[in-house]
This record gives structure tokens, C-alpha cells and sequence, in this order.
């Protein structure tokens, strides 16, 4: 039987700690190669709408030692709206019932029948958040006890949630530039993490003073400058173009999470992407060379430090995402589901076909 999920089941099954320690075993392996992921692939064309564009985007890798594989799928339509002094890379609920379209597929590697199907949105959340939370663990001082989040949308939530899974965080200032949303975020946080989330007014009110700042928005233009690193600090980002150049060369020690620079793009003839310019989106940082950067799965496996003294100023870009995760993360799921009779069974056969493909 296949096993069916929802995000709900997800959310119950997919504990902050589980997907930081499931990720944490599984990148010694990628670290030592004996985990393999492929590049994330966009292809990207046209959609009906003048003010969007269609993205078909996967991603997908093998854990051996969990026996599982994983592909996650998202078919979205993107728009990049000006908010505020920022573009932003949105994707629009168009599905009916103003849904998002997201899978992931989680495949044995001993028979390779499907074993589980499920939306990404849950998943890809936490497992952004446990990445972030692996760079604080092997990166931040130790005695590292205050943050500052710029960001106040779906995945600021997570990045919280895993930096007080991995250091004993006393207080949390978050910006964001939507007044509402940034008080509403706070006020729910505050409850969730039993600690004080203070809103702030300028992003210069929540970087100064923290020895984490983590960078958690949409954007594809720089939200972090180089005149707000001081010593000692820990500089966490979900993506690429959130940091300054010169503050990523400015910082003494960099780990990115992967060292593809981008995905790869395959676009309809004469389409031009919005963020695909110079200075924006995956073009920020072009004169960093991230193949020469050590990655967060050589740190976690003692190939390279994380920190070596508390005056240095480190930063960790989650450049990339891996399909890898979904493989590691949806092993515990799976796991835990099959063990607690949650979801729903669907015959393989339904999956799997009796013609040579």
C-alpha cells in the first residue's frame, strides 16, 4: 500500500528537533557521498496571466543507510511584486479553491514501489528551519542568546522555532516592514516559543545588540548591509540575494548550504525572468565563487569548523534547497505514520504498472 498524508499529518508526525537531528545523520552521508542529491531544476515558461509567469520546479535525493528516495514537484504561478523598497518572488494560490500545487514522493530503494505521497508545504518549512537551525548549532557562539529576525512570513516562524531548538535564546526582535503583520507575528511566536518576540519599528532596531540575525523573507534584493556586522555575530540567511556582498566578504568564516549557485534554468526562448538581472536574485554575489566555500554538510562532519573563536563574525547562506531533505525528513514521517496508523492507504498497483517502462 501507498501511504497517503496531509500537511496536518505532517505538522504532527515532523517535530523541529526530529527534522534537525534526521538532517544532521543524514549530511554526514552527503558530506562523505555515500547521500546523493541532484541540482533543483525550474523550467519555466509563459502562463496566461500578463503579470506572471509558469514554473514546473524538482528537486530529488537518496538516503541509503534510510533506504528511501525522494522527488519533491511544485507546479506554481510566480509574479514579482514591488513591496515597499523591495521586489519580491510570490507565488500565487491559482489551483482551485486558491490552492498551492506541491508534492513529494517518497520512494523505497530496495523495491521501488512509492511508498508515500504528500504536499511539500509543512516539510519544506521545517526542514528550511532545521537547516538554518544546524548553522546557528555548528556556527553561532555558544553562549549566543539573542536574535534579530528580519522577516515575518511563513518561514520566519520555523527559523525561530530551530534556533531556540539548538541555543538557549533569552529574547527575539523581529522587523519586518508591514506593521501588522510583524505584531501579529510576534504576538503568535511569543505564545509558541514562551519567549518574549518584541516588534520593531526599523531593521536597525532588531540587528543591533543580537548575536544571531537571520535574514527569513521573499525578497530578491539585499534586506542585510555590511555596516550592521559587529563582532562576534552569527549571520543566517534563507537565500541568496537577503545578504550584501560585501557583508558576505566581510564575515570571516561563510558555509553555504550547497555549492550549486543556482538552479538550473531552462526557459522558453526570449523569456526574460524579473529577478535574472544583474544585482538581483540569483545574480547577487556573482563575484563570490561558492564552489570554493565549505558546505554545512563538511562542517557537521568535523571536515572544516563551524567557529573558531567567539570575536568571529560567521554567516551561513542557505543558498539552495536539496531534495536530499525531503528524502531524510520524509523517512521520519513515514516512519512515525506507519507506526501511529495515520493516513491513508492507497494500493500501489495504482503507482506502479506492469509494462516496462
Amino acid at each position: 500500500m501507498t501511504l497517503i498524508l496531509s500537511n496536518a499529518d505532517v505538522e504532527k508526525l515532523l517535530t523541529m528537533p526530529d527534522c534537525i537531528a534526521a538532517l544532521e545523520e543524514a549530511y554526514v552521508d552527503l558530506a562523505d557521498g555515500r547521500g546523493v542529491t541532484r541540482t533543483r531544476s525550474d523550467t519555466i515558461t509563459p502562463t496566461g496571466r500578463q503579470d506572471a509567469l509558469y514554473s514546473l520546479k524538482s528537486m530529488d535525493g537518496v538516503v541509503p543507510a534510510l533506504g528511501v528516495g525522494a522527488v519533491r514537484i511544485n507546479s506554481d504561478i510566480l509574479t514579482w511584486p514591488k513591496i515597499g523598497n523591495n521586489v519580491r518572488r510570490v507565488k500565487v494560490p491559482a489551483a482551485p479553491n486558491q490552492r498551492y500545487t506541491g508534492l513529494v514522493l517518497l520512494f523505497s530503494t530496495e523495491t521501488g514501489e512509492p511508498l508515500a505521497i504528500f504536499p511539500d508545504g509543512v516539510m519544506q518549512r521545517i526542514r528550511v528551519g532545521a537547516t538554518n537551525g544546524l548553522g546557528i548549532k555548528y556556527m553561532a557562539r555558544q553562549d549566543a542568546s539573542r536574535i534579530g529576525i528580519l522577516g515575518s512570513g511563513w518561514q520566519a516562524g520555523t527559523q525561530l522555532m530551530a534556533a531556540c531548538t539548538v541555543r538557549d535564546i533569552k529574547s527575539i526582535r523581529c522587523f519586518s516592514p508591514n506593521k501588522d503583520n510583524r505584531e501579529k507575528f510576534s504576538a503568535e511566536m511569543s505564545e509558541i516559543l514562551g519567549i518574549g518576540v518584541v516588534p520593531v519599528a526599523q531593521t536597525e532596531d532588531a540587528i543591533v545588540g543580537a548575536d544571531i540575525v537571520m535574514c527569513s523573507t521573499n525578497t530578491v534584493d539585499a534586506v542585510f548591509f555590511e555596516r550592521w556586522l559587529h563582532e562576534g555575530m552569527h549571520l543566517s540567511s534563507i537565500k541568496r540575494p537577503e545578504v550584501e556582498p560585501a557583508a558576505i566578504l566581510r564575515a570571516d568564516r561563510v558555509v553555504v548550504h550547497t555549492h550549486d549557485g543556482k538552479p538550473i534554468h531552462t526557459v522558453s526562448k526570449g523569456l526574460e525572468l524579473p529577478e535574472d538581472k544583474e544585482n538581483m536574485g540569483w545574480q547577487v554575489a556573482s563575484e563570490i565563487d561558492f564552489r570554493k566555500l565549505p558546505t554545512l554538510p563538511e562542517v557537521i562532519a568535523g571536515r572544516v569548523p563551524g567557529r573558531t573563536s567567539d570575536s568571529e563574525i560567521t554567516c551561513f547562506l542557505n543558498n539552495l534547497g536539496l531534495g536530499y531533505q525531503f528524502a531524510a525528513a520524509g523517512a521520519v514521517v513515514y516512519k512515525r505514520a506507519k507506526e501511529q496508523g495515520i493516513g491513508h492507504d492507497l494500493p500501489t498497483d495504482w503507482f506502479t504498472e506492469d509494462v516496462h517502462p
